[in-house]
């Protein structure tokens, strides 16, 4: 199937949006705020009036990390199991506010649970997208061992997706924490070379490569600008693009 070409107003016309479990838990660090999850809603709907056709990847941290679990002494795997199945939770609750903001949206899990929803089949993601409806990833790959930032690189790449926009506190990638270092420098651009080898640590390693091999650009920008994806998505607005051109 050929990709969607861009509008003319549009830098991209198909894209997977990730964003953290933190990211949906506000002030409070844990669990999922609703009040924080609306405006994310909002921001998704406008960008798919505009004509884009989005996914979306969520992770677990705001509910269950279990990587931190694993360091615990919980075994690895089944550590992870439970990580996934907190996806579906925050999943559910962004098909929710997606709803509410008018759109249509189906979550799509690679742990197969019929009750709750659809599992996850590349065909039926596609014909979704289609029909306009926005199409939430959860449960990771399926697989423990690897991050919800994989899952998300993979899906862009099984969607073919011409950009993975990826969610933050910040308005792009920086130096040093801007929270914490007064001067930290923000870049307009990076390779994905310049990611792996300063170590910045926007996404696990193999969430880079996997987007470098099949170039895929990762756009990084403001969860909690308003209409900071639809900006982004119209050349406006304050972002990082991460591709195989020359960095900064």
């Amino acid at each position: 199937m050929a990709k969607p070409p861009a509008t003319d107003k549009l830098r991209y016309g198909r894209v997977l949006v990730k964003l953290s479990g933190e990211a949906l838990a506000g002030g409070k660090g844990y669990g999922i705020d609703l009040s924080v999850i609306e405006p994310i809603a909002k921001d998704i709907a406008k960008a798919a009036a505009m004509g884009t056709e989005i996914c979306l990847v969520s992770g677990g941290g705001n509910i269950y990390r279990g990587l931190m679990a694993a360091e615990g002494g919980m075994d690895r795997a089944r550590a992870d199991y439970m990580g996934m199945l907190a996806t579906v939770m925050n999943a559910l609750a962004l098909q929710t506010a997606i709803e509410r903001a008018g759109l249509s949206a189906r979550v799509l899990s690679a742990i197969p649970m019929p009750t709750v929803c659809e599992p996850y089949i590349r065909d039926k993601a596609l014909d979704h997208l289609e029909k306009g409806r926005v199409v939430i990833f959860a449960g990771g790959t399926g697989n423990p061992f690897f991050s919800t930032d994989t899952a998300a690189a993979l899906r862009a790449a099984e969607m073919e997706c011409h950009a993975l926009f990826k969610g933050t506190q910040v308005d792009g990638v920086y130096s040093a924490d801007p929270a914490q270092v007064k001067d930290a420098r923000r870049y307009d651009r990076l390779t994905y070379d310049d990611v792996l080898k300063q170590d910045l640590r926007i996404m696990d390693g193999a969430a880079i490569a996997l987007a470098r091999d099949n170039r895929i650009p990762i756009i990084v920008f403001s969860i909690k600008s308003q209409h900071g994806l639809a900006l982004v998505l119209q050349g406006e607005g304050s972002s990082t693009t991460i591709d195989g051109g020359k960095g900064n």
